[in-house]
């Protein structure tokens, strides 16, 4: 009989102990944490793209008893001098700013610098109607060279390295403009210039990519209105010049609209990295 106990019993522990083993082998693992990319912190890039615009110069003059023109040749100028010229070129430059992640919302502060390469010039004549076969021909050129803007950025983010944004602020350049009247009836002349730093506005809407180490690319389009700039002038002069008449006032004026598509390289410093499992 105590054999026989002795033989269960070492049947029961054997059996035990293995299932202690096979139950100590399989056990859990702790999840394994993975950075998500985060879109908070300053940032530097450039970029380059193409700029097309449109400006609208004004010449227009008004009558007066005691000076050169008639009646009629009054609205004959101004319907001349109402121009429109269109400009295309590559713009690029410099940008910095700094983004603010909340959940799934970017919010933005950016600034940035460019060649902007506006140029562009029309021409005009006409008869006099008093006094064909004489007239008159108005020129325009508006250019501006350099553009700046500082913009407010908000988005959201597609997936954690993909962000859709609009943007929208304050546009600055300087807008040049030069303007010229001649005619054949006594080789008249009048002239112009505008140098004059504009404050106008920008808006448009843009998409970014996160690809590692802070680098990112984007591309983006802008519209661009930097409003209206206005001189004044008393300096036309008849008979080829022996004869001056202040009172036919000058007005000229010029703007500059632009469309801008452009693409960029952000690099991203520092920043926190939240741990997801």
């Amino acid at each position: 009989m105590k054999k026989l106990l002795l033989a269960i019993a070492s049947v029961v522990l054997g059996t035990a102990t293995v299932q202690a083993a096979d139950l100590a082998a399989h056990y859990t693992k702790a999840p394994v944490m993975a950075s998500a990319y985060n879109w908070t912190g300053f940032y530097v890039g450039g970029n380059l793209g193409g700029q097309w615009g449109s400006a609208d110069p004004t010449t227009s003059t008004v009558y007066s008893p005691i000076g050169y023109f008639a009646v009629s040749s009054v609205p004959a100028i101004n319907t001349v001098g109402a121009q429109s010229l269109n400009s295309s070129s590559v713009t690029g430059g410099l940008t910095a700013g700094y983004n603010w992640q909340v959940n799934h919302a970017v919010l933005g502060l950016e600034g940035d610098i460019n060649y902007f390469g506006f140029k562009g010039s029309a021409t005009g004549s006409a008869l006099y109607p008093c006094c064909a076969p004489t007239g008159f021909t108005v020129s325009s050129q508006v250019s501006a060279d350099w553009l700046a803007t500082i913009r407010g950025r908000i988005g959201f983010l597609a997936a954690p390295t993909w962000l859709l944004y609009a943007t929208g602020g304050a546009a600055i350049a300087e807008v040049r403009g030069n303007f010229s009247f001649t005619d054949t009836f006594s080789a008249a002349a009048e002239s112009a210039a505008i140098r004059d730093t504009r404050l106008g506005w920008t808006a448009g809407v843009g998409t970014e990519y996160a690809f590692g180490g802070g680098w990112s690319l984007k591309a983006e389009y802008l519209y661009v209105d930097l409003g209206r700039s206005t001189v004044t002038s008393t300096n036309l002069t008849g008979f080829a010049g022996a004869v001056s008449y202040p009172s036919n006032v000058y007005t000229h004026s010029a703007d500059i609209k632009s469309n801008i598509v452009r693409v960029g390289v952000n690099y991203k410093f520092g920043g926190p990295v939240v741990a997801r499992y």
